[in-house]
Formats: C-alpha cells, sequence, structure tokens
C-alpha cells in the first residue's frame, strides 16, 4: 500500500494499465468486473485498510476507469474519448465526481461527456451496440468500470472514467478476437484464426482499430499527467 494517498487505475488489459501507470497510481487489471471487484476488494478491504490520517481506505485518494471502450453511439468513431458523466450499472446509475470529471474535460480537448453502460460480456454485434444504445443512451460500453464505480461509491471515494472507443458502434468483433481475452494473449487468437480463417480480414481491420485507440489513450494519457487530473492528491503523492 502506497505510504501517501494515490489514485487506483481500473483498465481492462495490461497494455492499458501499461499506458495508465506513473507517480501516484496503481493499477488493477481485469479483464472482467469479477476480476476488478475482486482484486479492488483485496486492496480496499484487506489488512491496513483504514490508516488514520489518510485520505479514504487504504489511503486511496479515489478510483479511475481508464482505457477501451465499444461504441454505442454511431456518432462517435474509433480513438473518440469518452469521459463519464454517469455509468449504468445493475445497482442502477451511479454518477462521477463532477469535479474531477470537469478536470479530465478542460484536460481533454475534444472529449465526450457522456453515460457509459457496464457490461459483464463483450457487445460483439452491432445490433447488440444498438439495443443498448436505444435502451440507455449510453455513449459506450466496457466490462470493468461499473464493477470500479460500485467499488467507489461502497467505499465512499470519488469516481471518475475515461474511456476511448476502439470498436465503434457499426463495427463486428469477430469471435477469433475475444479468444484472447482473458489472458490477453495472441495465441488463442491465432489458434481461433486457424480454425476459422475466413474472420482474418474482421480481425485485421479491429487490430488497426485498436492501434488508433492505443494511440488516442497515449494522448490522454500525457494530457492528464501525475494522478490522472485527481483534483483529491496532493503534491507529495506525486513525485
Amino acid at each position: 500500500m502506497p505510504s501517501a494517498p494515490g489514485v487506483l487505475v481500473v483498465c481492462g488489459m495490461p497494455f492499458e494499465a501499461a499506458i495508465a501507470d506513473g507517480p501516484g497510481v496503481t493499477s488493477v487489471c481485469g479483464p472482467g468486473p469479477w476480476r476488478v471487484a475482486q482484486r479492488l476488494h483485496g486492496m480496499l478491504e484487506g489488512p491496513g485498510h483504514a490508516r488514520p490520517g489518510q485520505h479514504g481506505p487504504a489511503g486511496w485518494a479515489g478510483i479511475i476507469s481508464f482505457g477501451c471502450a465499444g461504441g454505442l453511439d454511431p456518432d462517435l468513431a474509433c480513438g473518440d474519448c469518452v469521459v463519464a458523466t454517469a455509468v449504468l450499472t445493475p445497482d442502477g446509475l451511479v454518477a462521477t465526481d463532477p469535479d474531477w470529471s470537469r478536470a479530465l474535460l478542460d484536460r481533454l480537448p475534444g472529449a465526450r461527456p457522456g453515460l457509459l453502460a457496464g457490461a459483464d460480456a463483450p457487445l460483439a454485434t452491432p445490433a447488440a451496440k444498438a439495443a443498448l444504445w436505444r435502451d440507455a443512451g449510453a455513449a459506450a460500453v466496457d466490462m470493468e468500470t461499473h464493477a470500479a464505480a460500485l467499488a467507489a461509491r461502497r467505499h465512499g471515494l470519488p469516481f471518475a472514467a475515461c474511456r476511448v472507443v476502439l470498436d465503434p458502434a457499426w463495427r463486428t468483433v469477430p469471435a477469433a478476437a475475444l479468444a484472447g481475452l482473458d489472458t490477453g494473449g495472441i495465441w488463442p487468437v491465432l489458434r481461433a484464426l486457424a480454425r476459422a480463417p475466413g474472420q482474418i480480414a474482421s480481425v485485421c481491420v479491429l487490430a488497426g482499430e485498436a492501434w488508433v485507440a492505443r494511440r488516442s489513450l497515449l494522448r490522454a494519457r500525457a494530457r492528464l499527467g501525475a494522478g490522472l487530473g485527481c483534483y483529491c492528491l496532493p503534491p507529495s503523492s506525486l513525485s
């Protein structure tokens, strides 16, 4: 645990956590809500979680969800950035911290404020994305933000979310690309493509979009700076 208050950064994949890494932050990586919830539980409710004189449980200043998402709003393109105003969870809406969200928007020119939706499994088809867009009005969807939002609410911590669109609303995510979701490795994807070579072209398109999203995420991280824009952090925790 940090000796000074820090920010917990919730990501889906290791490459997102690597981008988020820096002074004043500690990454919690999925993929998926179950892994995130379990790891946050261990960090927020483990031994020494209520140290006197520190911010929040275990001295954490806040939780931010940072990474990629699937687009639901048809106007969002690959690489577009969404700063959550609230998160749709199984337990209803969880609002983000308005001051932190405002700080994110101030530092990210062109970022769009909007509702993020949580899902327990990938939304892989345009039809599934369109249904959630129609029913909830969410701009984008991912599998970690809702777990992070619920943990922040439970522990009374400030919460924010910044997600970059990887697959737009009209994009179908091929099954082969999802084969490596649990491990983040390339070999399950290659094995799936060997069994279904007809998906190679669509996987290549998705890989190109992943490159664009990663570049956008890197730019966002650079603009957010130490602590990912968390206004709660004292300067001493960022060095």
